[in-house]
C-alpha cells in the first residue's frame, strides 16, 4: 500500500505542472494571484466524476466571477480527458497526473472500497488554494453529489 499524507488548512500548495486534454502545461503557479479549487477525480466519464465535473461546469460563471478558478486532476491520460471535456463541454482546465504523483504529493491517493474490494487509487478530494498558494481547505473522501453546491456556500457564493 502507498501511504500519503493529508495536507491541511495553512500548509503552502505542493506545486506541479501537468498536461491539459490538448497537451499543453498548466502550473498551479499560473493561479497565483487567484483562488482556485483543485480538485482530484478518479476517472474521466465514469458517473461520479461525470456528476462532479458537470457540477463544477455548472458553477463556474458564479465562481468565476467571484474570483475562483477550477481545476480537474485526474490520472488519466490527455486522450481520455479531452473526450470526457468534448463531451461534456467542460471548459475548466482537466489535467493529466499519469502515474499520480501529484494526487500522492496532495494526499488524494488511497485505500478505498470499490465493488466491495480495497483497492488503491485516487480518493475524491478538493482542495481550495489561496492567491497566495496556502491551502484554505482541503477535504478528502468527499461524496460527487451535491458537493459543488456545498462548496459554493463555504464560498460564499
Amino acid at each position: 500500500m502507498t501511504v500519503t499524507t493529508k495536507l491541511t488548512a495553512g500548509q503552502q500548495a505542493p506545486g506541479f505542472t501537468l498536461p491539459d486534454a490538448a497537451g499543453r502545461e498548466v502550473s498551479l503557479e499560473d493561479y497565483r494571484g487567484r483562488r482556485v479549487v483543485v480538485y482530484f477525480y478518479p476517472k474521466a466519464s465514469t458517473p461520479g466524476c461525470t456528476t462532479e465535473a458537470c457540477d463544477f461546469r455548472d458553477s463556474l460563471d458564479a465562481l468565476n466571477a467571484a474570483s475562483v478558478s477550477v481545476v480537474g486532476i485526474s490520472p488519466d491520460g490527455a486522450e481520455a480527458i479531452a473526450a470526457f471535456a468534448d463531451e461534456f463541454a467542460l471548459t475548466f482546465p482537466l489535467l493529466a497526473d499519469e502515474g499520480a504523483a501529484v494526487a500522492k504529493e496532495w494526499g488524494a491517493w488511497g485505500e478505498k472500497i470499490v465493488g466491495g474490494e480495497v483497492v488503491e487509487g485516487i480518493l475524491r478530494s478538493t482542495a481550495i488554494v489561496s492567491p497566495e498558494g496556502e491551502i484554505e481547505s482541503i477535504e478528502y473522501g468527499v461524496q460527487a453529489q451535491g458537493h459543488v453546491a456545498a462548496l459554493r456556500t463555504r464560498l460564499g457564493l
